[in-house]
């Protein structure tokens, strides 16, 4: 798998983000049969024999979509390679047995998972909050980096998308994928428009008929704009943005204390559990469609806007 190769591959140029407790194996294959790269995080199942089984049910239904004559997209796994993680290296091994065509690096560099998953000619995307963040993974050979910039859902940075997006492309040629308050196929449109390969898509995912998030959770979605999105490392320790009315639910406002240290464990589990992560483009959320209604709906407006912008569509 190459870069070029993994773009022909979409129907629209965006990633359904992997998300906590959120992303499993109906959103991951609807994603993907859709025509967007569909994500799950490896620590959404509670041990390592679970991702196994995940990965063999997405990638039987994913077969079975080929045979019946459809063209899904790949489909990614996110690692946590913070030293928290006491599953990251079982968790690799699956991903490697697998052949997983993308692995989405998360909270640390690991030059190890990077050689693993490149060895068996799979491509490595790192998330990145600062241009120093970015110019590590570069150099330990990443092929894209997700920029996570200020609105994004979940551990998200500050930074303007249009300067770190322009900043990144400075040093490095490979993929960039952007992150931040990217809620439809207008946006993918801007973010290719800008300078971005692939657009990250979290927020808007979350209310679909196939996320693993509390019904509660997508109507709290529905009802929220971008003013009522907390930033705060109240929860976990990292900064992260929030739903004001889930942390007021919980008791809290995000002026707290984090956490002394991280546990991407039980206790994150737990903590993301009850609150619930949100960006800045809950502001555009206004239904919660299937994932295929709204990928179909990504593609429509993704290629009118291309059209009216006067780029060619197609990744």
């Amino acid at each position: 798998m190459t870069p070029a190769e993994l773009l022909s591959r979409l129907t629209v140029p965006a990633v359904a983000s992997p998300m906590f407790l959120v992303s499993g194996p109906d959103l991951v294959v609807e994603a993907c049969r859709g025509g967007v790269l569909g994500a799950f995080p490896a620590l959404n199942q509670r041990t390592s024999e679970g991702v196994d089984a995940w990965l063999s049910e997405i990638e039987e239904r994913l077969e079975a979509a080929r045979r019946a004559g459809e063209a899904p997209a790949p489909y990614a796994v996110n690692l946590i390679v913070h030293g928290s993680n006491q599953r990251i290296d079982r968790d690799l091994e699956i991903v490697a047995a697998h052949k997983v065509l993308v692995v989405i690096t998360s909270l640390g560099i690991r030059p190890d998972v990077i050689e693993t998953v490149q060895g068996y000619g799979g491509l490595v995307f790192h998330d990145v909050i600062q241009t120093r963040h970015a110019r590590k993974a570069a150099a330990a050979g990443v092929d894209g980096l997700i920029a996570v910039c200020a609105g994004a859902g979940g551990h998200a940075g500050l930074l303007n998308p249009f300067a770190f997006v322009d900043e990144i492309r400075s040093f490095y040629e490979g993929l960039i994928i952007l992150a931040g308050a990217i809620s439809d196929g207008r946006h993918v449109a801007a973010a290719r428009l800008m300078g971005a390969d692939l657009a990250y898509m979290g927020t808007r995912f979350i209310a679909t008929e196939e996320s693993l998030a509390d019904p509660a959770y997508k109507q709290m979605i529905l009802e929220a704009g971008a003013a009522d999105i907390v930033y705060t490392p109240e929860i976990s320790g990292v900064a992260a943005n929030f739903l004001k009315e889930s942390l007021a639910r919980n008791g809290l406002d995000g002026s707290g204390a984090p956490p002394e240290t991280l546990d991407f464990g039980e206790r994150e589990a737990k903590a993301w559990r009850d609150v619930w992560s949100a960006g800045h483009g809950v502001a555009g959320v206004r239904d919660v469609p299937t994932t295929a209604a709204l990928c179909a709906r990504l593609a429509a407006e993704y290629a009118g806007a291309a059209e009216r912008l006067g780029f060619r569509a197609a990744a």
